[in-house]
């Protein structure tokens, strides 16, 4: 069998002026990254607002397991699928981040048959857009730091700066750090840390954004930490970082635009996680996307409880896109496992478990109507997988009102999904979606975050501290209370335990800080414990990788 590199490798890629064609696109507008991957012009993509929207497509799943769901290779397969069925369709994903890459998930660009290329590329530096957001990050940073070392008219307070730095690399070493050690040219002792940099607000600002010029005024509206005696916030304007910030990020918010193994354009920008941050890649991608294709295919990070939620009530409401219908992949593998299968028993047929594990797919399906757009299934196909199991999945959605769809995207490419493009089709083209938030913007953020603890997770209520009580409270009184929540815990689980799996009922949700985005216009809710900053685990990917001597990459999933 293949590795998805290998397969990767002998792909047929077309020249994408050629790509981009298909789309429209005058070669003239694109800023080429060699022959196979360009940004388009944002001059360009903004002369396009008067054209009409394509159908807009979700693809999200069920909760994940180390068993896997392939919620990115059915969305690529589904685009490829639309394709072959004579409709003009695109992908929209998100970056890569390296710390996957090198830790326990691997890449995001699909596998088997159901890819983006050039693979390598994308999972590792593509065009830049990671590092040019760490850089405007850290740069921030560093001009607070030097703000208070000359002058600090601002009184700002050492001890609440709530601004760190970040890397695009797992490294638990660096979640908490002392800066400023030394003598006094070296600045002045600060407690500080790093977060991982698809968590940074500037990623979520990126993603967010509708223009360059939204870009800087929302760069400038970060609040990086408090004065002294009134606790005033103080903003990354107040310090003059906003327009360097924006200088750096200037090239990078152009999309990116490279294409599936079946030359199915794809635009592929911004990556934040959806267990930290908001989940989605960037507005600019997806409306230039719906007015270049009649149907664009999108996913959300993990399961429909993170990414899909995120992807409602944060993207659709600040960027006022309206999905027409939602995919909910799930494999049978997966469900085994939310029903008690260990991962080295899930080749065995258990129809015991399975049933068990299908009230996980059930939460998510119930979760995703709760939004009034309508829904299918997507059975991502194993070769284990046996006629009963297929039969008990399908029977079980049908219980649901919904069909479920068995797709061989992984192993046959888009003619694998063709049922499913199908399905879908009809369905955003019935115009039958009716959607709408989870909670008004009028609602209190203390009760924004505890209705989808209980709405979505299944929760019997919000928990939290005196302190965390107080920091909701000054956050509403400071104005922030129009923001969605944006909430951060562990995706493998339903709860705040990822070892409770299934769909649990009768927990709480424990939130153990916030952190207020005010530039990206929402409030991280951190539950759990649940950390922005990853750690590699005890045997990372990257073990694995290594280049050959051919001058080729091996290893890279």
């Amino acid at each position: 069998m293949k590795s998805d590199i290998e397969i990767a490798r002998e792909a047929s890629m077309r020249p994408i002026v050629e790509v981009a064609k298909e789309l429209n696109i005058p070669h003239d507008e694109l800023v080429p990254y060699g022959h196979s991957k360009a940004k388009v012009n944002l001059g360009y993509l903004e002369s396009l607002s008067d054209k009409p929207d394509g159908k807009l497509i979700l693809v999200t799943a069920i909760s994940p397991t180390p068993a896997g769901e392939g919620k990115t290779t059915t969305s690529i397969g589904l685009a490829d699928a639309l394709r072959r069925t004579g409709r003009n369709s695109s992908v929209c994903l998100r970056e890569p981040s390296l710390g996957p890459c090198f830790g326990m998930k691997g890449g995001a660009a699909g596998g088997g048959y159901s890819q983006v290329v050039p693979m390598e590329d994308i999972n590792l530096h593509f065009t830049g857009d990671m590092h040019a957001i760490g850089a405007a990050h850290n740069l921030l940073s560093a001009m607070v730091d030097n703000y208070i070392h000359w002058s600090n008219e601002l009184r700002i307070d050492l001890r609440r700066i709530t601004w760190p730095r970040v890397v695009d690399i797992n490294d638990r070493q660096l979640r908490e750090v002392i800066t400023g050690c030394g003598a006094p040219g070296n600045g002045f002792p600060m407690q500080s840390g790093f977060d991982i940099t698809v968590a940074s607000e500037v990623m979520a600002i990126f993603c967010l954004a509708n223009s360059l010029e939204d870009l800087q005024q929302r760069l400038g509206r970060i609040v990086i930490g408090y004065t002294r005696g009134e606790l005033k916030p103080v903003t990354a304007d107040q310090v003059n970082a906003s327009g360097a910030m924006t200088a750096l990020l200037r090239d990078a918010l152009a999309p990116n635009l490279v294409q599936s193994l079946e030359n199915t354009p794809a635009f592929i920008h911004g990556g934040p996680f959806a267990n930290i941050a908001h989940g989605c890649n960037s507005v600019i991608a997806t409306k230039s996307a719906l007015k270049l294709s009649d149907y664009v295919v999108t996913e959300a990070g993990f399961g429909a409880d993170l990414g899909a939620e995120k992807f409602f009530n944060i993207k659709c409401r600040k960027s006022g896109l309206r999905p027409d219908t939602v995919v909910i992949v799930a494999t049978i593998r997966a469900l085994k496992m939310h029903g008690g299968v260990s991962k080295d028993q899930l080749a065995t047929e258990d129809l015991g478990a399975l049933e068990k594990g299908l009230q996980n797919l059930g939460r998510h399906i119930r979760n995703v109507g709760r939004f009034g757009v309508p829904v299918t299934v997507a059975i991502n196909h194993f070769t284990t997988d046996t006629d009963a199991e297929i039969q008990a999945v399908k029977a079980y959605v049908d219980s649901c009102g919904l069909q479920a769809h068995l797709c061989t995207h992984w192993a046959d490419g888009g003619a694998g999904a063709t049922d499913l493009a199908e399905a879908v089709a009809d369905l955003a083209d019935a115009g039958t979606a009716q959607f709408h938030t989870l909670y008004d913007d009028d609602v209190s953020l203390w009760d924004k975050a505890r209705t989808v603890a209980r709405e979505i997770y299944g929760a019997d209520d919000l928990q939290a501290d005196k302190k965390v009580r107080d920091q909701f409270r000054q956050f509403q009184e400071e104005g922030y209370g129009h923001f969605p929540v944006c909430m951060a815990k562990t995706q493998y689980s339903f709860s705040t335990d990822p070892l409770l799996m299934g769909a649990p009922s009768n927990h709480s949700v424990k939130v153990r800080e916030l952190k207020l985005a005010a530039g990206a216009e929402f409030l991280v809710v951190v539950c759990g414990d649940i950390m922005r900053m990853p750690g590699l685990p005890r045997t990372p990917a990257a073990n694995n990788i290594y280049v050959n001597e051919r001058g080729q990459i091996e290893g890279l999933f």
